[in-house]
């Protein structure tokens, strides 16, 4: 077949990556049965292949979200049985072997006569998966509890997604459905070892974001303490994920990377290979430009930014061809870790010697954020090349992070507010870049997440006004969208607000969970 030596190429690699051991939820409580999970291209071999680069359908990620119908060994032997046949049909081959997804919220109908708080309050239930059960032949990693999906071609939870869903459900009073999300994430710690990118297989080789401290904090602040020693097992161990290969001297050991003043964390997937749901798509970029191994680790890891994709890892600040993420530092990752080792430090309190390392790290990535990532001159956090040892130069709305844990120092804060608000601050919010690059993680568009960060850590720092035009004008953007379309979307053309946000390898989802809860958690902040 035309794509068998490809396969072989490009998907033996990263086997040992791609099974993992875990139990299988029956119920609310796990299992003590297990299974080996293999991904989509283990399973089905030259088929797998064949079907993403023929583009059966249009997005790759329709094909790893199928169901198969019979077991994969068969459906693999029907294949090489029919697949030289002269009226062989590959599309009809599929739909008589699997089961296709639906897309989340497909058949929701919005009411015009509900404001925008009605419309994604009612939106939680529809946006809502019930616990799962072990499927045989679903991609899909089974949760004990409840818990809600972004929506669209999104059927599964994300990771980083969450926490920013999690700040709407709060405002709701939706504690119960916060604490179900939280539960499956422990779930998922304790069974895969890291919480994936999603709750599907093909994700396994990657996390995203880690937020999952700032979720156990979000409740705590509700619940109280005893949130911080029910999750703090699962945390540590979270933690544990994103500091394998903290001993890395001169090369860097997964996702740490060594420097002057301590060990810093880069995105890393285990993977080298193109990312299942968008084989076609990493295929096609990796050989336009005759890369290997070192470009599709650094697309898989560009996915686990979130930021897939941003002139942030583009060598050149232009075009995807130059992607080097694994290259860089992200201000963001530090800032996130250096949260969550101020949150484990209360959670082991009353373990000295834990809590002074913690705190050394801490120090660390102070000092770190502030003698390498920062920009005197221009009054930003940059990203660091690690290899180029030198500031990327490129200007991002990362720089808000470290006012969000309050790493910065007042003066910087003050820089950095200046900066946002000469260069970032749009009619709609504020953009995520200040490069259009066609990427979506590029302007001219605004992401709820980046409005969130950017709103508290300016409010951190004293800049009360500032933080409230920023959420006014994205609150009022997400509203005139609705109004016009009844819908939330994943992300939004902050710079003209009478056009649609672009870019990226799939359509503006519609749906949307985290644009539902910062919108909520923003309306809140401002008012009526």
């Amino acid at each position: 077949m035309r794509y068998f030596l490809i396969l072989l190429v490009f998907l033996t690699a990263c086997r040992t990556d791609k099974k993992v051991a875990v139990p299988t939820p029956t119920s609310t409580t796990d299992s003590t049965a297990t299974r080996t999970l293999k991904t989509p291209d283990d399973l089905l071999g030259e088929l797998f292949a064949d079907v993403q680069l023929s583009e059966v359908f249009e997005d790759g990620k329709t094909f790893v979200d199928c169901t198969a119908k019979y077991p994969y060994e068969i459906i693999v032997e029907k294949y090489a049985t029919q697949k030289d046949k002269a009226d062989f049909d590959l599309k009809a081959f599929v739909l008589e072997n699997f089961d296709v997804p639906i897309s989340i919220s497909s058949d929701f109908k919005s009411d015009p006569n509900r404001s925008a708080v009605e419309h994604v309050e009612a939106l939680w239930p529809v946006l809502q998966r019930k616990s799962d059960t072990d499927v045989e032949g679903s991609t899909l990693l089974p949760l004990p509890k409840p818990y809600i999906v972004p929506g669209g071609r999104f059927r599964e939870v994300y990771y980083w997604d969450s926490y920013f869903t999690m700040l709407g459900l709060a405002e709701s009073g939706e504690f119960e459905r916060i604490q179900n999300m939280l539960d499956n994430f422990a779930h998922l710690i304790h069974t895969v070892g890291h919480i994936p990118n999603g709750n599907r297989t093909y994700y396994i080789t990657r996390s995203q974001p880690p937020f999952f401290a700032q979720m156990v904090k979000l409740l705590a602040d509700h619940k109280g303490k005893q949130i911080y020693v029910k999750y703090r097992e699962a945390l540590k161990k979270e933690y544990d994920f994103w500091m394998d290969g903290k001993h890395a001297n001169e090369k860097p050991i997964r996702h740490c990377v060594a420097t002057p003043v301590g060990i810093m964390n880069r995105y890393f997937d285990k993977g080298n290979t193109p990312r299942q749901e968008s084989y076609r798509e990493d295929y096609t970029q990796v050989q336009k430009m005759g890369g290997g191994e070192k470009m599709y680790r650094d697309l898989r890891s560009g996915a686990e930014s979130g930021w897939d994709y941003t002139s942030r890892w583009f060598a050149n600040g232009k075009s995807i061809e130059t992607i080097e993420t694994t290259d860089i530092i992200p201000v963001d990752l530090n800032a996130l870790l250096y949260g969550m080792e101020e949150i484990l430090a209360q959670c082991y309190a009353e373990d000295a010697a834990y809590v002074a390392a913690l705190k050394t790290r801490m120090g660390a990535r102070k000092e770190f954020l502030n003698t390498y990532a920062w920009n005197k001159t221009d009054g930003v956090f940059e990203d660091y090349n690690w290899v180029k040892q030198q500031r990327t130069s490129l200007k991002s709305l990362a720089t808000t992070y470290p006012l969000f844990f309050e790493m910065a120092d007042q003066e910087q804060a003050d820089a950095v507010a200046s900066y946002i608000e000469k260069h970032f601050l749009k009619p709609g919010g504020v953009v995520t870049t200040l490069y259009h690059t066609g990427e979506q993680w590029d302007a001219p568009n605004g992401w709820a997440p980046l409005q969130w960060m950017t709103v508290i850590g300016l409010q951190n720092y004293g800049y009360e006004n500032l933080a409230r035009t920023i959420a006014q004008r994205w609150v009022a953007l997400n509203e005139k969208v609705y109004k016009n379309t009844g819908k939330f979307v994943e992300k939004y053309n902050v710079e003209d607000m009478g056009l649609e946000a672009g870019g990226g390898e799939y359509p503006v989802q519609d749906g949307f969970g985290w644009s539902n809860g910062v919108y909520l958690a923003l309306k809140a902040y401002v008012g009526d």
